[in-house]
């Protein structure tokens, strides 16, 4: 018997230390000895336990009293949500897009279930930029980028649209060593589950980072929605600034997204990068990139530039030479700077009290058909002209 056969069956593993068939019967031999106390939750549970196909994707009903210092997030709304949640989590966490799921527990004072996820040491990533901004390079944000666009793909793949995206749910815990992970999926729809959504007015999100199609109800939340966030999201990457801080996420905000009122980018940021952050987030939903596209534009502007780095190689690649130029632009304004103060940041802004980057319900009406600003097409236009030979092949 070899070390990859199961001592078990003799059989060969699935995969490494795992006899898909011997563990099925071991957690069947189990059912009987333990009960969430609900039969939807127990048969998720057993379906997902007779299915599981190497160690790391196994879940179980854990008992409260073996948790001390118990966070609890949000609420559901309802039980639905509940299932539906946990249903995306497990099928996404399969294509490791999401942080890992262990178990489901149940709270004995309020009653409510919830699902055990993995500890993300470094938080989500609004919270981390805010306080790391200064001392992410350019290598950290083209790789989370680069992460980010490849676990969406992933999602997409699987036909969920997320429907909730900002950078309160991307979670990691380590930004720095490039392990993002996508949270929250209470809102995720399996797109051929819902054809037609009869709530589709009840808007519940971030308002900055919802696309303008979906906050005016001309249409309902689809792929290329997930890209818009992701475009807002990239902005906050590259920038280090939420969008928008400064006045109320109300419905004059929602009216001027949907006239085509955007983030501005700043000057010297590599045109390359915001080419993309256009497209992502232009009001023409066709004009969009899938994530496939982004994933592999942001793989060959990573893996150029980690070269460049490690073995001085790509020196004439455009992404180097932009992102070179950016770097030398931000070092004059940090020597400038520490000139006249003693505490130079980028990221000293004020933020709104109104300024809400929590998950809230929106019940706006009559709201102004998406457009884009009367200069948008235009100097998009113009950049991909100019980038024609440079930008990677869809």
């Amino acid at each position: 018997m070899s070390s990859y056969s199961c001592p078990e069956c003799n059989q060969e593993y699935s995969v490494y230390d795992w006899c898909k068939p011997c563990n099925s019967i071991h957690f069947q031999n189990d059912f009987n000895n333990w009960t969430s106390g609900n039969d939807k939750i127990d048969k998720f549970i057993q379906d997902a336990q007779l299915n599981v196909d190497v160690n790391w994707k196994v879940i179980e009903w854990i008992p409260y009293d073996r948790f001390k210092d118990v966070k609890q997030f949000d609420d559901f709304v309802n039980f639905n949500d509940v299932l539906n949640e946990m249903e995306i989590h497990l099928k996404t966490r399969a294509q490791s897009a999401s942080i890992r799921f262990y178990g489901i527990t149940q709270d004995p004072e309020t009653h409510s279930y919830m699902m055990v996820l993995d500890y993300a040491a470094d938080g989500n990533l609004r919270e981390y930029l805010k306080i790391n901004f200064n001392n992410i390079n350019w290598k950290q944000k083209l790789d989370n980028l680069y992460d980010l666009s490849l676990k969406l793909m992933n999602i997409h793949k699987l036909d969920i649209v997320h429907q909730d995206f900002h950078p309160g749910n991307i979670l990691s815990s380590d930004f720095k060593n490039y392990d993002i992970r996508i949270s929250d999926f209470g809102l995720s729809k399996l797109i051929e589950k819902n054809p037609n959504n009869p709530e589709k007015k009840n808007i519940f999100g971030v308002l900055p980072y919802i696309a303008p199609e979906v906050l005016s109800g001309d249409e309902e939340y689809t792929k290329a929605a997930d890209v818009y966030s992701f475009g807002i999201i990239a902005y906050e990457i590259v920038t280090g600034f939420p969008p928008y801080p400064d006045i109320p996420h109300d419905k004059d905000l929602a009216m001027k997204i949907c006239n085509g009122l955007r983030p501005k980018i700043p000057f010297h940021t590599p045109k390359l990068i915001t080419r993309m952050i256009m497209r992502c987030w232009d009001a023409r939903v066709t004009h969009r990139p899938t994530f496939k596209e982004l994933m592999n534009e942001l793989h060959k502007y990573y893996w150029d530039y980690y070269y460049y780095l490690d073995e001085g190689k790509n020196k004439d690649s455009e992404i180097v030479i932009q992102i070179k130029k950016a770097e030398e632009f931000s070092a004059n304004q940090e020597s400038t700077n520490t000139a006249t103060t003693t505490t130079p940041t980028p990221l000293n802004y004020q933020t709104h009290p109104q300024a809400i980057y929590t998950s809230q319900l929106l019940n706006f009406s009559n709201l102004p058909k998406p457009k884009n600003e009367e200069n948008f097409e235009r100097e998009l236009e113009e950049l991909t002209k100019s980038m024609t030979n440079l930008c990677p092949r869809k």
